[in-house]
């Protein structure tokens, strides 16, 4: 059992830690809220971003036609896009994957494969994929199709889209 003695010297030990703590913070909080009011300072550098002077300046980028890009788009630099699509859609029209397979998607119906269970927005829609409204899709398809289970986040390079639905359209 401690004796007295003993007992003192902890409690003693733990009573100079503290104040040694407690001195330490209030020198650091001394020193880091000094205060400054009596003699401003310049700031001793300033490093320039130059936001202030390129971004008035700046001219929008031109919005290419897609119709121009799909004319020349590349097949072949599409195939390699396809991959993406790949995971979810197939080159076959006798079945589907996780999505519809893709056989003729140009020029088709919106929701035309029979077999396939269609989000809302495509049942019973009448339009057909152009170009243009597949490049919409492909880069935005929940804003394009609100509700889609689609969950591809999009493809937002246009020529990356043209490149692909001109792959897509070998079929």
């Amino acid at each position: 059992m401690p004796d007295t003695m003993t007992f003192t010297k902890v409690l003693g030990a733990f009573c100079g830690a503290l104040l040694v703590f407690l001195l330490g913070k209030w020198a650091a909080e001394g020193i880091y809220h000094m205060d400054h009011s009596h003699s401003p300072r310049e700031q001793a550098y300033v490093i320039d971003t130059g936001a202030g002077d390129d971004a008035a300046e700046a001219e929008p980028e031109e919005e290419v036609d897609f119709a121009e890009l799909f004319e020349s788009a590349d097949p072949a630099a599409g195939e390699r896009l396809w991959r993406q699509c790949a995971a979810c859609h197939v080159n076959d029209q006798e079945r589907n994957g996780t999505g519809p397979h893709l056989v003729g998607i140009v020029g088709r119906g919106k929701g035309d494969v029979d077999g396939f269970n269609y989000s809302e927005f495509f049942v019973g829609n009448d339009d057909v994929w152009t170009p243009e409204a597949l490049s919409a899709f492909i880069e935005n398809p929940r804003g394009y199709a609100p509700g889609t289970r689609m969950s591809y986040n999009g493809m937002s390079n246009a020529e990356d889209r043209a490149n692909l639905i001109a792959y897509l359209d070998q079929f």
